[in-house]
């Protein structure tokens, strides 16, 4: 198989190898060289007419495109939807599994009824000013002393950038207090030390206060002017964690149902292929697991427009269509006022794998997202309650997005990829599922899953999201990452900055 329609009605096909010029496709001669992953025209396309992938517009013809021309950005062209939105009308039936059947994997069940895939400690900081002191104190155990305690698979810090120089309300301050927040609530922490300077915008006791977070053994929170100082801070916070790691070591795993699994579905290094192998792969996985009762996050709002109709359409009411399409709303006027484009996405190694405009990147991305209904649109970092398939607001950005759902109460993460990542999370392990096999077999320290099989193995695409599915629950069980393995994800809590800095 040289090339791949994806439905009768496009005008352009994709290739799965280089072509030179004078290769027949479908009865008709190249024009030039087009590499693997690109577009060919089948058709002639007239200067303003829509080009057409997935049976949806991927942008227009910037000029004549001859039947038989490579198809990209030298020819075609962005234009802001106009879509005519639908809502509710392609709500198809769940065949949901009885909850005595329901899949398990072995899960922590904390106190409050939530359950965690992982045993961490988290160190979290209210301000950057902390952040070097959260970093002294994780760096202090080290795998040596953890290894003392088995069910304890470390001490994480999570620092950033902000905290202060922010106004103290409006949507920057409100996500910053919803991912302190969401981490320090989050399942897959056993203990939380959060560590604060003092005099910042970001007050903790804030934090404790709205949200009605009482200290305890498994729960403190300190700041550096306080304490007296850097060097004070660091010593007084490794005797806390210390004090923390016998009672931390007694949490144990226990048989817990599906249902209590939610996956931050996420993609990023995306080639022309996210949407024909990967992201339906995994939007197949989601399916599987939203019939188990559990929870599918999509996110990365600037990488569903030109699809969120396809979304409204699954929308379980009107008002959750609202919800979504209020969030495009915010996203063009946001870029407009920064003078930028919705288009301004995808990237120059998008581009280079054969994704044109952010309509055709979109359409391939929503697919993570599969086709049971929308039951719920969340705010950045807020708690995600619905169980079932969900999308959360948040930038394109991977690290800032997944800060987001695992904030939301993600307790896996799982990142389609075709241009390759070296994505890694925590406390939420990361599964990455390639697209195409030659990048995973490149990066084969990197990958879990190679999807790419599905063109050049003859695999389903329901063969391939049943074996993501089944890798959820592995991985959910304690199996470790390819991320995990390589020691990813200190570096990657990356809070979303919305405003002003100041």
């Amino acid at each position: 198989m040289d090339y791949v329609r994806l439905d009768p009605s496009d005008n352009v096909v994709t290739t799965t190898r280089a072509f030179t010029a004078n290769v027949e496709v479908e009865g008709i001669a190249t024009t030039a060289l087009i590499p693997s992953g690109h577009k060919v025209a089948t058709m002639a396309i007239t200067q303003g007419a829509a080009v057409r992938k997935y049976a949806q517009v991927i942008g227009y013809a910037s000029q004549d495109i001859a039947a038989g021309d490579h198809v990209h950005t030298h020819n075609t062209e962005f234009r802001n939807t106009e879509a005519d939105y639908e809502f509710s009308t392609d709500l198809r039936p769940i065949a949901m599994v009885p909850k005595n059947q329901r899949d398990t994997f072995m899960g922590y069940r904390r106190e409050n009824g939530s359950v965690g895939t992982r045993n961490y400690i988290a160190i979290v900081t209210s301000v950057n000013c902390s952040a070097t002191a959260a970093r002294m104190i994780a760096d202090h155990f080290t795998p040596d002393i953890i290894a003392q305690y088995p069910n304890v698979d470390g001490v994480a810090a999570f620092v950033h950038g902000t905290g202060c120089g922010m106004a103290g309300d409006g949507d920057g301050f409100e996500a910053l207090q919803r991912v302190m927040w969401g981490y320090a609530r989050h399942p897959n922490h056993v203990g939380v030390l959060m560590v604060g300077l003092g005099c910042e915008m970001n007050q903790i006791d804030w934090l404790l206060d709205a949200w009605g977070i009482k200290q305890g053994p498994l729960f403190q929170a300190m700041n550096i002017q306080n304490v007296a100082g850097l060097r004070r801070t660091v010593e007084l916070g490794i005797e806390k964690v210390a004090a923390m790691l016998p009672l931390a070591n007694e949490a144990e795993r226990t048989p817990c149902p599906a249902s209590e699994l939610k996956v931050a579905l996420q993609c990023g290094g995306s080639d022309a292929w996210s949407g024909i192998t990967a992201n339906p792969a995994l939007g197949y996985a989601c399916d599987l697991l939203v019939a188990q009762g559990g929870t599918g996050v999509l996110a990365e709002t600037p990488e569903i427009y030109g699809a969120e109709h396809l979304l409204t359409r699954r929308a379980v009411d009107r008002a959750v269509g609202d919800k979504l399409i209020g969030l495009i709303g915010w996203w063009q006027d946001y870029t407009t006022r920064n003078r930028g484009s919705m288009d301004n996405n995808p990237s120059p190694g998008n581009k280079q794998g054969g994704l044109t405009t952010i309509l055709e990147k979109s359409l391939g991305a929503a697919a993570k997202g599969g086709t049971t209904p929308l039951v719920g649109v969340y705010k950045y970092a807020e708690t995600v309650k619905a169980h079932g398939f969900t999308f959360m607001d948040s930038p394109g950005y991977d690290p800032a997005s997944v800060t987001g759902q695992i904030a939301g109460g993600c307790n896996l993460v799982c990142f389609t990829t075709g241009r390759g990542s070296a994505f890694g999370s925590k406390p939420s392990p990361t599964i990455k599922i390639a697209t195409n096999s030659e990048m995973a077999a490149r990066m084969s320290e990197d990958m879990d899953v190679d999807a790419g099989t599905i063109l050049s193995g003859g695999v389903s695409v329901a063969q391939k999201g049943r074996e993501i599915y089944e890798l959820f629950l592995d991985v959910a069980s304690g199996e470790a990452s390819k991320s995990e393995v390589q020691g990813l994800g200190d570096y990657e809590f990356v809070p979303w900055q919305i405003g002003a800095v100041m």
